[in-house]
This record gives structure tokens, sequence and C-alpha cells, in this order.
């Protein structure tokens, strides 16, 4: 038998390099794009491993977190985390992050213009992937992630994107410590 608080420190060291990720978003500027798209890109990146994370070694947590939730709220979030792993598994690959990710105008005349925050920037619709080199199992699974992508990411901000899923991820962090804590080795 493994000790609990030597399994959580993994998972808190993990939910806060998400929250400094997801953290440092409104933080930049939208003229520094490159920096920007990697903030976005990393973001994606520490939602989605906690998320599977937390579905594989801690799932009782999640089912009972996610259960709580109002039914709309649930499916916005299992679908913003769906698109986000969509994001996940294409940035890199045959798609580059201003492919997904459009910077906000700036506001010629205005005070700061150019100054906008990064949170403004807008996911974008994409076209339907090729999926023909993956299985029918793989085709499906891509499909399904690409259209909670199209739904829940594509026309909303990078800002109302990571909030939802991150204060759930925090909720399953704190509802799987609790109960580890309460584990008698």
């Amino acid at each position: 038998m493994s000790d609990p608080a030597d399994e959580l420190s993994p998972l808190r060291w993990s939910i806060s390099a998400m929250n400094e990720a997801t953290g440092r978003l409104p933080l930049l500027r939208a003229r520094d794009r490159p920096r920007g798209f990697a903030a976005a890109g990393e973001a994606v990146w520490w939602v989605t491993i906690v998320d599977a994370t937390m579905l594989r070694h801690h799932p009782e947590a999640y089912d009972r977190v996610m259960a709580r939730l109002p039914g709309s709220e649930r499916a916005t979030i299992e679908g913003t985390l769906a698109g986000l792993r969509f994001v996940r598994n294409r940035m890199g690959q045959d798609t580059d992050p201003g492919d997904f990710i459009s910077a906000a105008p700036s506001r010629p005349g205005m005070a700061g213009s150019g100054d906008s925050r990064m949170t403004d920037w807008t996911w974008q619709s994409l076209p339907a992937p090729v999926l023909t080199p993956l299985t029918p199992r793989g085709q499906a699974w891509e499909m399904t992630r690409y259209e909670a992508y199209q739904r829940h990411l594509a026309g909303h901000t990078i800002g109302e994107t990571f909030g939802g899923p991150t204060r759930f991820l925090n909720m399953v962090a704190a509802d799987a410590t609790s109960l580890a804590s309460t584990v008698t080795p």
C-alpha cells in the first residue's frame, strides 16, 4: 500500500501548473502574438492532461463533482474539455495555432490601441478534419471531439474557454485530496 500523501504530490503540482498556465492568459497583451499562441497551447496542454489524469486516477472524485453540476453546466464542461482535446491532438501536427485562434482586432483611435488582452482572442471555426488514416473507431472518436470543438470553442473567446474547466478540475482535485486525507495508511 502506498501513502496517500505521496500520491497527492503530483496532483498538487499539476493543478498548480494548470492554474499558472491558465492564469497567465489574462495578463498577456494581444500585441504579443507568438507568446500568446504559446501560452494558449500550454493552457490547452495542462487542462487536458490534468483532465485525463483525474479521469484515470481519481474517477470517483471526478464523477462526484460532475454529478453535482447542473445539467447545462455539465454539458458545457464536458463539451469544452472534448473540444480542448481536439485542439491538443491537432496542434503541432497539421494545424498551426494561428489556424485555431484569431487575435482580437485592435481598436484604432482608442488609448492603448493594440493593448487588448489575449483572452479576447477567438477560437476559429475549422473545416472537418481528414480522418481516412484512422480506424473507424478512431474516426468516430476524433469526429466527436471536432464537433465539440465546433460547438463549445469556435466563436468563443479564449477567456470564456478555460474558466469552467479549470474551476471544475480544481473542485475534482479538492474532492480527491479530501478523500485521500480521510484514508488511513
